[in-house]
C-alpha cells in the first residue's frame, strides 16, 4: 500500500498531473470517475494568492468527491511561498504540492518552477520553510535537472526528504528539454532505489498506454505513475491502465457516444465553474483530443473550435450524440 502520511493510495497509484488550464474541477471530475487515485490542481501563483487575484483564488476550489487532492503552488520568493501555503491550507486540501518543474519561460526564467533547479540550496531552504508553515503533507513535482550537466535529482530528492517532504513526482526530462525527446526514467529509478530514500517516488513522462504503464512499473520500480498530456481528451486512461494491470487484458475503449457525453458534461461543468465566455474558450483545447483519430471529422472539429456561441455548440454536440452510430465504425 502506497501512502502519503495517512493517505492510502492503493498498491500502484495513478496520479493526474497538474496542468495549467487543463486540470480544473470539470476535468478532474471525469478523471476521478475513471480511476485517478490522486489529483493535483493547476499550479497557482504564490504572488497571485497574496494579491488576492481572482484567477489564483478560483484555482483553490476543490470538492469533496475529488479527495484525496493536492493544491499545487509556485513562486520564487520564500516568504511569499510561506504566505501562499498558509492561504492554501485554509482550503483544506489533503496535500500541498510545490511546483519545481514548470519549464515555461515566464515561470522558469523568474526563478520559479524549474527555474529553481539552478539554485538547489534555495530549493531546499524554500521547501523546509513551506514544510514548517503547514500541518499538511508537502509533496514536490520536479524534473531531472536544469540541463544535461545538472541532473542532480538523486541528491535533490534525498535533501528534500530530509527537510520533510512526503512524496516526490519526477518528470524524466530536464528543463532545457521542455517536452521534447523521450523522457529518461533511469534517473527516476535511481532515485527510487536510493537506500536512504523512504518516501514514495512517482514517475512522470510519456506514459500514454496501459502497456507502457506496466512496462515502466516493472522496469523502473516506481511507486506509481503521474499522467499528464495523455489524459487530455482521454480521462478513461486511468481505468484502462488499472484494468490492464489487474487482468492483463484491454477494457473496451469508450464508444463515440460516450465520448460525446463526456464532452457535453465537460462543457456544461466548465460553463458552471468559469462562466460562459471563459468556459467556452478553454474547452477549445479539449475537442481535438476527445475526437482524435476519427476520420471525416475535420469540418465538425473546426466548427467546435471556432464557435463562441454556447447554443450552437450544444446543438452540434447533441446532433453528434443522435448520429453517434455512424461514427462508431470509424472509431473501432
Amino acid at each position: 500500500m502506497v501512502k502519503i502520511r495517512n493517505i492510502e493510495l492503493g498498491d500502484f497509484p495513478l496520479l493526474l498531473a497538474p496542468m495549467e488550464d487543463v486540470s480544473d474541477p470539470p476535468f478532474r471530475a471525469l478523471c476521478k470517475r475513471y480511476g485517478a487515485d490522486l489529483m493535483y490542481t493547476e499550479f497557482i501563483s504564490s504572488e497571485g494568492l497574496i494579491r488576492d487575484a481572482l484567477k489564483s483564488r478560483q484555482k483553490l476550489d476543490i470538492y469533496e468527491n475529488e479527495r484525496p487532492i493536492g493544491i499545487q503552488i509556485f513562486g520564487s520568493d520564500i516568504e511569499s511561498m510561506k504566505k501562499a501555503t498558509e492561504i492554501t491550507e485554509q482550503s483544506n486540501p489533503n496535500i500541498i504540492d510545490i511546483n519545481y518543474g514548470c519549464p515555461v519561460k515566464k515561470v522558469a526564467c523568474k526563478g520559479a518552477g524549474a527555474g529553481i533547479l539552478q539554485d538547489i540550496p534555495k530549493m531546499v531552504k524554500m521547501t523546509a520553510e513551506i514544510v514548517k508553515s503547514t500541518k499538511l503533507p508537502v509533496t514536490v513535482k520536479t524534473r531531472l535537472g536544469w540541463d544535461d550537466n545538472s541532473k542532480y535529482i538523486v541528491e535533490v530528492a534525498e535533501r528534500l526528504q530530509d527537510v520533510g517532504i512526503e512524496a516526490i513526482s519526477i518528470h524524466g526530462r530536464t528543463r532545457k528539454q521542455m517536452y521534447k525527446g523521450s523522457a529518461d526514467w533511469s534517473l527516476i529509478a535511481e532515485t527510487k532505489n536510493n537506500p536512504r530514500l523512504n518516501i514514495p517516488v512517482f514517475g512522470n513522462g510519456d506514459i500514454d498506454s496501459p502497456e507502457k504503464a506496466i512496462e515502466y512499473k516493472n522496469k523502473y520500480g516506481v511507486d506509481g505513475v503521474m499522467i499528464g498530456r495523455a489524459s487530455i481528451g482521454n480521462p478513461w486512461i486511468f481505468r484502462e491502465i488499472k484494468h490492464y494491470i489487474k487482468y492483463g487484458t484491454h477494457i473496451p475503449r469508450p464508444s463515440f457516444k460516450q465520448k460525446v457525453e463526456a464532452v457535453q458534461e465537460h462543457l456544461s461543468s466548465s460553463i458552471e465553474w468559469k462562466g460562459v465566455k471563459l468556459g467556452v474558450a478553454e474547452m477549445k483545447r479539449h475537442y481535438a483530443n476527445y475526437f482524435k483519430g476519427i476520420s471525416n471529422f475535420k469540418e465538425i472539429k473546426t466548427q467546435l473550435v471556432t464557435s463562441n456561441d454556447l447554443d450552437e455548440l450544444n446543438e452540434i454536440l447533441e446532433k453528434l450524440h443522435q448520429d453517434s452510430e455512424k461514427f462508431e465504425f470509424i472509431l473501432s
